[in-house]
């Protein structure tokens, strides 16, 4: 027994305690992440997944711990007796209960921030917001929204210092054994520590990376419950964002897929039409009523009725997906057809690469061009995007400040943008003066998070029982979005254009169906021509996606000359023959005919007919023969990504 309280009371004892306390906190805050999206999780949850994703949890626990304690761990064990003074172990907490401490900040902030993202962040998060003047604001008004969050992590830190456990120094006799213990146990910690991190005893594996959660749940999604954010910080440092893999010679791979469109066009009359695309943030599929006739018993409304109106008059699509779930994926795969694969195109260095982009190669045919987001001009990294594929004018913030037909930053939305409303006619105001023909591109901001609308429509625009937060959102831009049309439909360039409509990414979710690892990308895209040029139709065969939108206008154009872009034409392609394209967690999914196929980049991980089987519960993985064409697919696709983007070749000459 003395021996055993003597053990307890030292340093060896003291710092495996700790980092007892440590996995235990840790595996708090993912409880917290775990409630936080209940809704996402809870639904597909079984014991068995329940085991694996806890095995999982303690495998990336374990790596993120050690190096986050490791300075501690070395420190604890250090074999200087000059080290055993009361100061100095006072320090010693210090340390562990703010560098933990932190990591559980981690966790508990991208249980919020998850919602939007679907994974946990990574090092890039910290690119994506660094010219956001008002994140600080946005945080503030996180923790009020979220006041549990801040509950919880002083909880978590109370516990990491109540709990804490300090060597007691008299129970140490300096001579040879201490020396030896303590040796003894920082070389034997270091091999362990070494496994740890790795994730395997195995010799030979790789250290675990991010896509390895995926072994542990049953969807994608899930590996975040797995992860942990300072992990997926931290292997994320550094790193090369894109490997080109070595799936097949550059022979087959352009046999089975290129991103060269090279199809002649040669339809003159065409030619000469002016182009706005309106970006429409967060209008997810789920919230067009007359997209889902099926929900609710065939008794539901949506919360964009002049969308549904126009959709009357539009073409659209039954099946069509974002290529990426942040805002900043959207501007490349919608204009240069360049979907996510990884890490945001804007954050990699590949971003320095010639790249094309409907505006530059609509530029070379005569076009003016503009860019219109009511945000800060520096916001999200859009203007330098927008310049960068040959927009030549930009309409930010500054811009409308200098109107004086509106009212500047009593406009503002106060941690965003402009409002919609005052922001649509803003942008109608310009195109009034614009050389045609022209492309206008405009990126709304209002139905976003926080999820408030203008003093005035605080009324009448209520959310309902039962609803979401957004959803009052949507309808206060699908009015913002009525004007705009009201107004147009007055401008003699009206009937001479083509409109499209797209959302750049889904966001809050009511239906199951859209909470799936496809319904998770579900948006509406809308092609419309007031001359009647395309035919109302809702094409329940094609499969669309963002990138499938550059492709499809050149050929509404008459474009003739080859270009690169990573998705398809979808009225000179067949339908059948049409596929959408995503990145998930570590997972990359290709959906083609009424098949979703998961890739891990090693090898197929789930099929599903995601057509009939709409909550994708029937994992088909081996046991259908089109498998294998969809995974040489998606491996081909892949490989033409990845090399284009290493050896900057995004223009077809290349």
């Amino acid at each position: 027994m003395i021996m055993f309280k003597r053990i307890v009371h030292s340093n060896i004892g003291a710092a495996l305690l700790n980092m007892a306390v440590a996995y235990l906190v840790w595996m708090l805050s993912r409880v917290v992440f775990f409630v936080e999206n209940w809704s996402t999780f809870a639904p597909y949850m079984s014991w068995p997944l329940f085991r694996s994703m806890l095995h999982g949890a303690l495998v990336f626990d374990t790596s993120a711990l050690l190096y986050v304690n490791s300075l501690y761990l070395v420190l604890m064990l250090l074999p200087l007796h000059l080290k055993e003074r009361l100061g100095f172990h006072r320090g010693l907490r210090w340390l562990f209960v703010v560098t933990n401490g932190v990591g559980v900040a981690m966790n508990l902030m991208d249980s919020v921030y998850f919602q939007y993202t679907g994974r946990r962040s990574t090092v890039s998060v910290f690119k994506e917001f660094a010219n956001e003047g008002n994140i600080t604001s946005i945080l503030l008004t996180e923790f009020v929204n979220h006041w549990y969050w801040v509950v919880a992590f002083i909880v978590l830190v109370f516990i990491l210092w109540r709990c804490y456990t300090r060597p007691r120094l008299e129970v140490y006799r300096f001579g040879f054994q201490y020396y030896v213990s303590q040796a003894v146990a920082l070389l034997v910690m270091v091999p362990v520590a070494i496994v740890g991190i790795r994730g395997s005893v195995t010799a030979g594996t790789r250290p675990i990376t991010i896509s390895n959660a995926n072994q542990y749940v049953s969807r994608p999604v899930e590996a975040s419950v797995v992860l942990n954010t300072p992990f997926s910080m931290i292997r994320s440092i550094g790193k090369k964002t894109f490997v080109t893999p070595d799936y097949m010679p550059r022979e087959q791979m352009e046999s089975v897929y290129s991103p060269v469109h090279a199809r002649p066009m040669a339809d003159e009359g065409r030619k000469g039409k002016n182009v706005v695309i309106l970006i429409v943030e967060s209008m997810g599929k789920e919230y067009v009523g007359s997209l889902n006739s099926a929900l609710d018993g065939g008794r539901y409304k949506g919360y964009m009725p002049f969308i549904d109106s126009l959709l009357q008059e539009s073409y659209t699509f039954e099946y069509s997906y974002a290529n990426g779930r942040i805002s900043m994926d959207a501007m490349p795969s919608i204009l240069s057809g360049l979907p996510m694969m990884v890490e945001p195109f804007f954050l990699t260095p590949a971003s320095l690469n010639d790249v094309d982009g409907i505006s530059s190669i609509l530029g070379r045919e005569g076009y003016s061009s503009a860019f219109f987001h009511g945000g800060h001009n520096i916001s999200m990294g859009f203007s330098a995007y927008a310049h960068s594929i040959g927009y030549q004018s930009y309409y930010g913030l500054d811009e409308y400040c200098q109107s004086p037909k509106y009212g500047g930053m009593d406009d503002w939305d106060g941690k965003w943008a402009i409002w919609d409303e005052p922001f649509l006619q803003f942008t109608l105001d310009n195109l009034e003066g614009m050389r045609q023909p022209f492309l206008a591109t405009v990126f709304t901001a209002s139905s976003h998070h926080p999820y408030h609308v203008p003093e005035q429509y605080r009324d009448s625009l209520v959310d309902e029982a039962g609803g979401q937060p957004i959803h009052k959102c949507v309808r206060y831009t699908d009015l913002a979005l009525r004007r705009f049309f009201e107004r147009a439909s007055r401008e003699p360039w009206f009937s001479n254009t083509i409109f499209v409509l797209v959302a750049d990414h889904t966001n809050q979710a009511s239906h199951d169906v859209y909470k799936t690892d496809l319904g998770l990308y579900s948006i509406p895209i809308i092609f419309y021509t007031p001359d009647g040029q395309l035919q109302p139709a809702h094409n329940e065969t094609a499969i669309a996606q963002q990138t499938d939108i550059t492709p499809t206008l050149l050929h509404l154009l008459g474009y003739e000359k080859p270009y690169v872009a990573f998705g398809n034409d979808l009225l000179g392609d067949k339908a059948e023959e049409t596929w959408a394209f995503s990145y998930n967690a570590g997972i990359y999914q290709l959906v083609k005919g009424d098949l979703m196929l998961q890739f891990d980049g090693n090898k197929t991980t789930a099929v599903y007919r995601f057509k009939t089987d709409k909550l994708l519960k029937a994992n088909l993985v081996g046991r259908l023969p089109e498998q294998q064409s969809m995974e040489l697919f998606v491996k081909a696709l892949i490989q033409q990504y990845m090399s284009r983007m290493n050896e900057n070749r995004l223009l077809p000459s290349r």
